[in-house]
């Protein structure tokens, strides 16, 4: 009987101690149990040190993400306008007109809707939005979604074209709405992490992060570019989107894209925007100071020419009569160097300094002139684009001369000096001809680039003008011009 009992109590001992041996190997060696499948991957869920740690933006998307709207307007283009622009008037008697009628059902006078996407942000509670003008020109809605699906009809408070900016507002039914703070475009650096937020392709509220690549970035957008360029992906629809620093600040507006490029991005410093803000706010435009001269950088090559130890400033190539700066003393080839104090780099940042000083005010110039510097004082008036053009048309109408043979001629520039295909620059170019003057019966032509009148060399058109002063009715003028690659003489009875 004791030798039964043992017996048991070996086994039930031998069994005990193999199950847990039989436990610690299959821990030791991580076998599932029978009523779970075996993996045949390796698993890791283990709450580890990351193995490379990179920046997170989910706590600034979180704080950003509410005041960043999504836009969408609604423009009607007029049929006929469009129709116009690429056809031309309309005409009942024209074939292509009865096309269009029978195939078209007179498409060409039906208004057509276009819409268009955008972004936006809202700089204060009240329900002000600061976007790009191009998302909302020429909008006959104005539509803004926020964050939480909301929707509201804005309207444009102000815009400045010039800068592609424009301030909207929404009723917000004296609703606090989630704002952004505006930061200071010009204390980033080159390398700095940015983050843009929008509207890409109407997928609203889409992030993407990247560094500022450049600064001042010149892209032909306007008179007064001075774009940020980023990395950070900027498409379609991010227009008008914040750019944001790590510290949740607007340092930009997203704007344009290269399109033909990848990676490249820019965006109109914030800076530049709160300059106008309450001036758009207050008034609905701008007004920008005008000093009147003509520009132009100053190269390396200019720079030793007038003295100056580096190639700086702006060199002033047309002094536009009666204007602030032709009143100050300002010279035809002086060389801006300062505004009030302040540094002209080129010829773009004098552009950009005049236009942030209002008319009327008083204006400290220093120009480099005869290798030494000279101080102005100018008294700036308004710019506006009827002024600025009244002057490229006297400028325009300034080069081009008219002669009592009814030629209509022009100096030879380096410009038709390639397009002529021409060794040097010496002659007048005939523009045109009047049909009621002496040359309508001769045989010069639109073109021809006149290099000798009655044997005397013509370098230019004082040159010409002074041999034709001498010119009286009954007289023959004899021309020898350059068309082509071939000289001919020419002959004009002057009537």
């Amino acid at each position: 009987m004791k030798v039964k009992i043992v017996s048991i109590t070996t086994l039930v001992i031998v069994a005990v101690s193999s199950a847990i041996i039989g436990i610690f190997i299959a821990s030791s060696l991580h076998l599932s149990s029978t009523s779970q499948a075996a993996l045949f991957w390796k698993e890791d869920i283990e709450d580890k040190t990351p193995i490379v740690v990179m920046p997170s933006f989910s706590a600034l998307a979180k704080k950003i993400k509410p005041a960043v709207v999504n836009i969408r307007t609604t423009k009607v283009i007029h049929g006929r306008d469009m129709f116009k622009r690429f056809y031309g008037q309309k005409d009942k008697s024209d074939p292509f007109e009865e096309f269009f009628n029978r195939f078209f059902n007179n498409l060409p006078d039906k208004d057509l809707r276009q819409k268009s996407l955008g972004s936006g942000f809202i700089i204060s509670s009240d329900g002000y939005i600061l976007t790009n003008y191009h998302v909302v020109e020429g909008a006959e809605k104005i539509s803004i979604f926020l964050a939480d699906k909301r929707e509201f009809e804005a309207k444009i408070v102000g815009k400045d074209e010039k800068t592609d900016i424009v301030l909207i507002k929404i009723d917000t039914h004296k609703e606090d709405l989630p704002v952004i703070s505006l930061g200071d475009s010009d204390s980033l650096n080159i390398g700095d992490w940015v983050i843009a937020i929008g509207n890409p392709f109407g997928l609203g509220h889409t992030l993407t992060q990247g560094i500022v690549s450049a600064k001042a970035r010149i892209i032909g957008a306007g008179p007064y570019d001075n774009f940020i360029q980023t990395d950070a992906a900027i498409n379609p629809g991010n227009s008008g989107g914040p750019l944001i620093n790590m510290k949740g600040q607007v340092v930009g507006i997203n704007t344009a894209i290269v399109a033909t490029g990848q990676g490249i991005g820019f965006a109109i410093p914030i800076n530049m925007a709160k300059n106008i803000l309450p001036e758009l706010k207050k008034t609905g435009g701008v007004t920008r100071g005008w000093l009147g001269v003509a520009i132009q950088g100053v190269t390396p090559e200019i720079a030793r020419a007038v003295g100056l130890k580096e190639p700086k400033g702006a060199i002033v190539s047309i002094v536009y009569p009666g204007d602030p700066a032709d009143k100050a003393g300002v010279k035809k080839g002086d060389v801006i160097l300062k505004i009030n104090s302040q540094e002209v780099k080129d010829s773009y940042s004098l552009t950009r300094l005049i236009a942030g000083l209002k008319p009327e005010s008083k204006v400290k110039i220093i120009v480099w002139r005869n290798k030494r510097e000279v101080e102005l004082i100018a008294k700036l008036k308004k710019r506006t684009d009827k002024h600025v053009a009244s002057l490229y048309d006297n400028r325009r109408d300034s080069e081009i001369k008219e002669d009592k043979l009814g030629l209509k001629l022009k100096e030879i520039t380096p410009e038709i000096s390639s397009r002529y295909n021409l060794e040097d620059t010496s002659g007048v170019l005939v523009l045109d001809i009047d049909p009621k003057g002496s040359a309508s019966s001769s045989d010069i032509r639109q073109g021809d680039i006149i290099k000798e009148i009655n044997g005397c060399q013509v370098k230019g058109i004082d040159d010409y003008m002074d041999v034709l002063h001498d010119v009286k009715k009954g007289d023959t003028v004899l021309l020898l011009v350059q068309r082509g690659s071939n000289p001919l003489y020419v002959a004009i009875d002057v009537r």
